[in-house]
């Protein structure tokens, strides 16, 4: 049993918004047997869901061949649209249930197509709440809202 286990790779995503929208960035943790590997960016004009999404995105991407994968989030609107919302928003051409386009479609169907490549299970974990993991991506999120920030903007915030 724990020889499988070993053979899962675990992310832990976030996204982060400084105003929404604002300056965002994303982070992504990635363990597999031992091994960890840090990703993280950031847009300068976006939302916190697209956040999200894209922190998703961003960590299956980084994988190089077919996995079995656990992905952590504490985004509900990550975890329930993947699971729950998105067969539906397809059947429905891409709209809600009272017919509105639905948000991000860009990235939903982006990840419907790099959700296909693996086998994942999509965790909710609950955000700020000591979940070690949960809180190196959300480091990692804040990072990427960092590099997006102008240095001269950051050096007057400062003063």
């Amino acid at each position: 049993m724990n020889r499988e286990r070993s053979r899962v790779v675990e992310i832990f995503t976030d996204g982060a918004c400084k105003g929404n929208p604002g300056v965002g960035g994303w982070g992504a943790l990635l363990k597999y047997q031992g091994h960890e590997r840090e990703i993280f960016g950031g847009e300068e004009h976006t939302t916190n869901n697209r956040m999200e999404l894209l922190a998703a995105i961003r960590a299956l991407e980084a994988l190089k061949y077919r996995c079995k994968v656990q992905l952590h989030t504490d985004s509900q609107y990550l975890q329930k649209g993947i699971s729950e919302w998105l067969e539906a928003w397809k059947a429905r051409s891409w709209r809600t249930s009272n017919k509105k386009p639905v948000k991000n479609e860009d990235l939903w169907k982006l990840l419907d197509q790099l959700s296909q490549q693996h086998e994942i299970e999509w965790c909710w974990v609950r955000g700020h709440s000591g979940h070690i993991d949960n809180e190196r991506a959300d480091q990692l999120a804040n990072r990427g809202v960092e590099m997006m920030i102008p240095t001269d903007i950051k050096n007057s915030q400062g003063s």
